[in-house]
């Protein structure tokens, strides 16, 4: 049944009967209008509650984790007896006290909750101190004595590569004949590169808040973008089922992928402590402990080879990635499968053979982060080819021109999938136009001829981005939508909220579909007893994913409520409309509110559930090849960039982004998704250095070593626009995914420093400058390059 909903532009040309469709007084908001964030008064007001602010219950608890000092080592012994001492101590928990599984790996069950008998990095939790208070918990934890044994170290993903050293089997792609097309090739480029780890600086810690409940319950609150994956690890850590766990989340200060399995942690901790104590447990990780405890974006190592013809068009690639995975597992082989996945990024490389290792070190273990290894598979393709650029004397946007995916022909992506709604040519002509990049980069070039010490540079990088998740099976979300006797409708669904406005933006789907505005719906905290077997709010597919079964389950309750106003008041159901808090069925024009209340009389179901699969997705994961996104998100960024070339200092001057979200379901949302992800990926690429003492002990674990962008670091110029299009695919409201896609705009700024350094030598010699830029690495670039010139 196909009842209509319109949109407010239909609406000021639709009259029914005598009685005009009101019109919308100020505050109502359909999908597709820029509604306000639904928490957005509650963050400013500080009236927002994470789970640091729920009411505690009488008789809580607080734990903190004694840590490893060594990064690999056999523990010969645990002396805690001056922690089981220190004031306000409750209890001290090991490995052995720990009822079920002491694991909490998401894949691998290669991650202990505490280490038993063996430590593999710095910062591994040995224990769990309960006390009265967080204070007394966090001095207590420090006053463990443990007993090492030392065994040997690695650190780096080149020193895991040099060692064999695996988390898990290596991964290939291969697509044509790539050693003919090498050998074919009229031009060859071959080399290395480096990025970093990034952590993932959520302004919320980890944090998990147990309370017991009767007949062997647990309710958790937690700081998690997977609340069903915390409710089976918590299970299997108890011994329990999983019907004894709820788990429940509201909202989070930002999660960015490092709250989707490292959770768990602390999920767990606090189950085993509140279940042995029975008295409600809250384990709160401090800032250092919390990056001492918990795992990055990986850091990749990359060994390439490329053939290239005359106009820098490639014919064959070898890639060889090696993953900083850290000490287990997590998530690294889906963040490898990603990487190979996006290393074409928006170029037709028709012959490729490209592997991944999971480089295994004794750090911590790396796990999701925006992007999920997409940023770090096309990252080096953006850098080759500026290279190639270079190589040729060619303006590196023209070589990218050249390798674009075509429509018709070049369109099929060396995993096997064609690119359907290709947006990337008009997108990028349309950017080049608006930011007027060819008279800049004369401006740049001129500027560069006659300023010896400071030197600008400028790069356009496009960004192709798949969306889905690329095991099939999580492709799948549910939701409950209540419509109240007063018309007000309540919705639960499977995905978390962390400040991207997805709550936001899936009431406003459902306000959309019963023809109703913002006031009217809530959307509650995310509980696994109200929607079971839920997938992670990760790989940009929230609002996909949770919209549609929102939707879903709306459409299912507008059916209902037509077929009840037809039969009451005549006409047909197929011809009732919904509009403005208002149901028109055979020429009058009833309240929603009174229609619900009708409806409950005449006993009508109003609650109802609603699913969605995402259709058409395949994966091999042995071959590499099949359909793993559904679509394609695009776009496209110019950065512009000055250096200082004695100092490694930098400024970035101008960004313009234009980037695809499809039909827009809430404008100000995307947009500042746009805009933060590109500057956490400007981040990643030029602030945020990780640093590893030679023992292994991470000393940037804090804001005050560790630099994420401040405002000051944003562009004073910073033009961001939305491609105006329509999903190609059924996608909600014809949409597209905004939250990993963007972050892939910050390589356009790494390339513009290389593009900078580069103009200290001849503009042909490509600079060594590795990822994250910072501004010693711009430096020593710099002076190696003025050498190379010299000599």
């Amino acid at each position: 049944m196909n009842m209509r909903i319109h949109l407010p532009d239909e609406l000021d040309r639709l009259a029914v009967g005598n009685d005009s469709i009101p019109r919308p007084v100020e505050g109502e908001l359909a999908a597709g209008a820029s509604s306000p964030h639904e928490s957005a008064v509650l963050h400013v007001t500080g009236e927002a509650v994470y789970t640091d602010d729920i009411p505690e219950l009488r008789g809580t608890v607080y734990g903190a984790l004694g840590l490893s000092a060594k990064a690999h080592a056999r523990v010969r012994g645990m002396d805690l007896d001056a922690v089981r001492r220190a004031p306000g101590v409750v209890a001290v928990f090991t490995a052995r006290d720990i009822p079920g599984e002491n694991n909490c790996g998401p894949v691998v069950h290669d991650d202990p909750l505490l280490a038993d008998g063996l430590v593999q990095y710095v910062g591994q939790p040995l224990f769990l101190v309960v006390a009265r208070s967080v204070d007394a918990a966090r001095r207590a934890a420090r006053l463990g004595q443990i007993d090492y044994e030392e065994l040997p170290h690695l650190l780096t993903p080149v020193q895991a590569k040099e060692a064999g050293s695996r988390t898990l089997p290596d991964m290939r792609l291969v697509q044509g004949d790539v050693q003919a097309a090498l050998a074919a090739a009229p031009r060859r480029l071959q080399g290395t590169f480096d990025c970093g780890d990034q952590e993932q600086f959520y302004l919320e810690g980890q944090i998990a808040y147990a309370v017991p409940r009767e007949k062997d319950g647990m309710l958790v609150w937690c700081s998690t973008q997977h609340p069903t994956e915390m409710q089976a690890v918590v299970g299997h850590t108890l011994g329990w089922h999983a019907h004894q766990v709820q788990v429940e989340c509201r909202r989070m200060g930002g999660g960015f992928g490092g709250k989707e399995s490292q959770s768990a942690v602390f999920a767990c901790l606090a189950s085993v402590a509140a279940h042995r104590l029975q008295r409600p447990v809250k384990l709160r990780a401090d800032r250092d402990d919390d990056m001492m405890i918990t795992g990055k974006r990986h850091g990749f190592h990359y060994d390439y080879e490329v053939g290239y013809d005359d106009e820098g068009r490639i014919l064959g690639m070898r890639l060889d990635m090696t993953l900083h995975s850290g000490f287990s597992a997590d998530l690294s082989e889906a963040v490898a499968s990603r990487a190979v996945c996006h290393f074409d990024n928006a170029y037709y490389i028709p012959a490729a053979d490209v592997r991944a290792m999971c480089g295994k070190t004794n750090t911590q273990s790396n796990t999701a982060f925006r992007g999920f290894g997409g940023p770090q598979g096309a990252l080096l393709t953006e850098v080759v080819i500026d290279r190639i650029a270079r190589e040729l004397g060619r303006d590196p946007l023209d070589v990218r021109q050249t390798n674009f995916y075509g429509i018709d022909e070049r369109n099929v992506t060396p995993y096997g999938q064609v690119v359907e709604g290709n947006l990337i040519e008009p997108l990028v002509a349309e950017l080049v136009a608006s930011s007027d990049y060819r008279a800049r980069r004369e401006a740049v070039n001129a500027f560069n001829a006659s300023s010896p010490i400071l030197k600008k540079g400028l790069a356009l990088t496009p960004v192709k981005f798949g969306i889905s998740f690329n095991v099939p099976a999580f492709n799948q979300a549910g939701a409950l939508v209540h419509i109240y006797r007063d018309g007000s409708v309540l919705v639960n669904h499977g995905g978390t909220e962390m400040g991207q406005g997805l709550n936001t933006k899936v009431a406003q789907i459902v306000a959309n579909t019963l023809g109703l505005d913002l006031d009217c719906v809530r959307v509650t905290a995310t509980d696994t007893f109200k929607v079971a077997n839920t997938s992670a709010t990760a790989a940009s597919t929230g609002t996909d994913l949770n919209g549609k079964a929102a939707e879903d389950a709306a459409l299912q309750l507008r059916t209902r409520l037509a077929d009840f106003a037809a039969r009451k008041y005549g006409g047909k159901a197929e011809d009732v409309v919904f509009a403005w808090r208002q149901v028109n069925v055979n020429g009058r024009n009833i309240p929603f509110g009174q229609l619900a209340d009708e409806a409950y009389w005449d006993r009508v179901q109003l609650w109802s559930d609603g699913f969605y699969a995402t259709p058409g997705i395949v994966w091999d994961k042995a071959t590499m090849h099949g359909r793993p996104f559904f679509y394609f998100a695009f776009g496209a960024a110019v950065s512009e960039v000055v250096v200082d070339t004695l100092t490694g200092e930098w400024k970035l001057l101008r960004a313009d982004i234009l980037h695809d979200v499809g039909a827009s379901i809430n404008p100000a949302i995307d947009l500042g998704q746009v805009e933060g992800g590109y500057i956490q990926g400007t981040g990643w690429l030029t602030t945020e250095e990780l640093w590893w003492r030679d023992d292994g002990r991470l000393m940037t674990h804090a804001p005050s070593t560790y630099k994420i962008p401040a405002i000051s670091d944003c562009p004073r110029d910073f033009r961001v626009r939305l491609f105006r299009t329509q999903n190609l695919k059924d996608t909600v409201h014809r949409s597209k995914a905004v939250g990993e896609p963007p972050l892939l705009h910050g390589i356009s700024t790494f390339n513009a420093l290389c593009d900078a350094v580069a103009a200290v030598g001849d503009g042909r010699t490509s600079p060594d400058l590795r990822a994250p830029a910072t501004p010693e690495a711009i430096l020593k670039s710099a002076e190696n390059l003025r050498k190379r010139s010299a000599a």
